[in-house]
């Protein structure tokens, strides 16, 4: 599930039990900024969040933790290795195209062909994860 800093800033102002009139209070804001805060119609200023984490009782970093991801890791790993797949083929396209236009010179056909092999290398090694 994806939270957003607004969210999260909802989130950890009703575990604490306040109202938004009451951070508001205690960060020297408007309710209708931090309103604006937790619909993410705004962000608060660099300069307060560490003030504004300090007043909801987290750390910074759990503070600004706002992504999480319910994809299985594996599941970039299959979308990186489709796409160095995908290039390794085109490289290998492109130089039997170019080859038979004419338009292709050894030292251009060479560096297609490594990129396209080191693509092919890393789509294999991706895989083995």
């Amino acid at each position: 599930m994806t939270k957003t800093l607004g969210a999260r800033i909802a989130q950890l102002r009703k575990e604490k039990g306040m109202t938004q009139l009451e951070l508001a209070q205690q960060m020297g804001v408007t309710d209708k900024a931090v309103s604006k805060w937790e619909r993410d119609l705004s962000c608060p200023d660099i300069n307060t969040i560490p003030r504004l984490a300090q007043v909801l009782g987290v750390s910074m970093d759990e503070l600004m933790q706002i992504y999480t991801s319910d994809k299985p890791e594996h599941e970039v790993s299959i979308h990186l290795s489709t796409i160095a797949r995908a290039v390794a083929l085109a490289m290998g396209v492109a130089v039997v195209v170019l080859l038979l236009l004419g338009e292709l010179t050894v030292i251009h056909g060479m560096g297609m062909l490594g990129i396209g092999l080191a693509c092919s290398a890393l789509a294999q090694f991706d895989n083995r994860k």
